[in-house]
Formats: C-alpha cells, sequence, structure tokens
C-alpha cells in the first residue's frame, strides 16, 4: 500500500483512524500501583491498524493526526510532556509491529511482529521516561525526581528509587498497555481490515 500511490478513500481512512484514536486517548483509565498521572489508554489500536494498512510511516503521520486532534479536543494538562511520550511510544509501538508484519504476512508472522513490538516498546519507555520524559516534566512543572519517587512509592511501596520506578511501575504498565492493544488488534484486524481494504480500493 505504501509503494502505491495514495487515493482520496486510503487518506480519508487514515484521517478517520487519527480521530478515533484521539477519542480514544481521552478515555483514560487509572491502573493501580502506578504514578497518578500515569494513564491506560487504547489510542494506539487505530494507530497500528494504520500502520498494519499502510505501513511504518504512514502509522506514524496517523500518530501525529492523533496528537493533533486530541490537543484540539482537549488542551494539555501536562505541558506537552504527556503527549510527547504518547506519540513517541505509539510511533515506536506501530512502527516496530508494522515493519515485522510487511516482511512476514502470515498469522505466525502477526503473533510475532506484536510480542517483539510490545517487548521494544516497554524497553524503549524505560529509557524514553527516564532520559526524557521525566526530566522534561521534572523541569516543565519545577518538581524533583526525589518527588516523583515519594508519589510512586506512595502507590506502589516496593518503589524506593528511580530505577525501582521504572523497571517495576513504568515497565509493567507498558507490557500490560501494549499486551491489551495487541490482544486486540489480533482479534479484529482480520475481519477489519478486510472490510477497510475493499473501501480504499
Amino acid at each position: 500500500m505504501q509503494k502505491r500511490r495514495l487515493n482520496t478513500r486510503a487518506m480519508i481512512m487514515m484521517a478517520m483512524l487519527g480521530a478515533i484514536a484521539a477519542v480514544l486517548m481521552l478515555l483514560e483509565i487509572s491502573v493501580p500501583f502506578v504514578l497518578p498521572f500515569v494513564k491506560l489508554d487504547f489510542s494506539d489500536l487505530p494507530i497500528l491498524l494504520s500502520g498494519y494498512l499502510f505501513g511504518p510511516a504512514l502509522g506514524a503521520i496517523t500518530a501525529c493526526i492523533k496528537i493533533l486532534l486530541k490537543l484540539v479536543l482537549k488542551p494539555t494538562s501536562t505541558m506537552y510532556v504527556g503527549e510527547l511520550s504518547n506519540l513517541i511510544l505509539a510511533i515506536a509501538f506501530e512502527a516496530v509491529a508494522s515493519a515485522y508484519y510487511r516482511r512476514h504476512r502470515t498469522k505466525k508472522g502477526a503473533v510475532l511482529s506484536l510480542i517483539i513490538s510490545t517487548i521494544m516498546t516497554s524497553v524503549i519507555a524505560v529509557v524514553s521516561n527516564m532520559f526524557v520524559i521525566f526530566p522534561f516534566y521534572i523541569k516543565m512543572f519545577k518538581m524533583s525526581m526525589a518527588g516523583i519517587v515519594a508519589m510512586a512509592h506512595g502507590v506502589a511501596p516496593w518503589v524506593n528509587s528511580s530505577l525501582s520506578m521504572f523497571l517495576t511501575s513504568v515497565f509493567p504498565f507498558n507490557l500490560l498497555k501494549y499486551g491489551l492493544v495487541s490482544l486486540i488488534t489480533f482479534l479484529i484486524y482480520k475481519p477489519l481490515g478486510n472490510i477497510i481494504k475493499r473501501y480504499i480500493q
């Protein structure tokens, strides 16, 4: 699909998937044992569908559409830190999964693409949060890492350092999030993907 010229219907579908993702981003769910400002949402599901259908690069564009529309629907409450993190991980997740699947278009390939992408994105979440997102958040809100660790300790008593917070809170949270998105994608992609492909042809 990505090698062919996108038709009008395909571009409309990308925009629709981005819009659905933006709405899903607003439907946040609190998860026990993670920081209060870290919420679970399923906005990466349409992004992954876009990546599978149109390729990694166009999936990334769909992720950007999601963030832009979300900011229109609801202004940032995190000085754009949350949106930045969401964008980084959304692109990482769909890019890894769709790139692998484009080379292994089998049921096994789909499963492996989701497993590999879930694990890799969870690792990227730890690295990006440790070196980019949390330092940015601390600077914007004039907080300290010790204060965030104390906040995390309040909901997860085993957290007593920044490293333990990232490894026992951020990492498993993202495994859960992307694992759930992967499971739903695996269940719906084939029937939904066939409908979309017929529409955009």
